[in-house]
């Protein structure tokens, strides 16, 4: 997935109100833009800080960019735009490069299922019944580590997605779990246990029930983020 059009450089002022975003560019030029992240943005950002945003030039938006990545603290980078995890994954499901969910004959976005009135983010079908995957995008890392981990603030509709794929899982329907990790320099996935231990243990019951657990990382520059290879998720204490 290229960015397009291309991106811009400029430098973290603050974020505030969660969806917006104060930055300088390259040329002086102040703005405000659209942060598309619901999260924490915990170790994702710091005042001062690399930031790579696109611009829109549609007369319509009330902002005229979204920041898309983000240098962090401990030199990584990180694509902050979460909407961006949902099409890298389809894009490389199509390319059949996650080779555990290939060889299926039919993919939907967004369908409504389970108890709680949840969307699944994939179904795919396949000769023997669909498979259900819930897309998670991770960009929370730590210093001295290569181990990143989800999520980073607490958050109910993780723990409630994961109790929709067991229910699934239990009844013989293919339930996964696949983690977008997009940030660079990372070798492996965890829980965050000391952010939110009800979704870590969720996690757990769920692995136990039956849902399949995988983690791809990426491949991210300012003018490409693709995926690029299979993580262990490591669900211990």
């Amino acid at each position: 997935m290229r960015f397009s059009p291309a991106l811009e450089e400029g430098r973290l002022l603050r974020r505030y109100k969660r969806f917006l975003a104060d930055i300088e560019t390259l040329e002086g030029e102040l703005l405000t833009i659209h942060c598309p992240n619901t999260g924490s943005m915990l170790n994702c950002m710091a005042p001062g800080g690399v930031v790579w945003f696109s611009r829109s030039n549609d007369p319509k938006r009330k902002l005229p960019g979204t920041w898309e990545i983000s240098q962090t603290p401990q030199g990584r980078l990180a694509c902050v735009n979460t909407a961006r995890a949902n099409g890298l994954i389809e894009e490389a499901l199509r390319a059949g490069q996650i080779t555990e969910l290939a060889g299926f004959t039919g993919l939907k976005r967004e369908v409504p299922y389970g108890q709680e009135n949840s969307r699944i983010d994939f179904r795919l079908d396949y000769p023997q019944g669909a498979a259900f995957v819930e897309v998670k995008s991770v960009t929370l890392g730590f210093d001295g580590t290569p181990v990143a981990a989800f999520p980073d603030a607490v958050t109910a509709r993780g723990a409630k997605h994961l109790r929709e794929l067991a229910a699934l899982a239990r009844d013989g329907v293919r339930a996964v779990q696949l983690y977008c990790v997009n940030l660079t320099g990372i070798d492996a996935v965890r829980p965050a246990e000391e952010i939110d231990p009800g979704y870590a243990a969720a996690l757990r019951e769920a692995v136990t029930a039956g849902v399949e657990v995988l983690a791809y990382g990426v491949s991210l520059t300012c003018e490409e983020i693709r995926v690029e290879r299979r993580l262990p998720v490591q669900l211990g204490r």
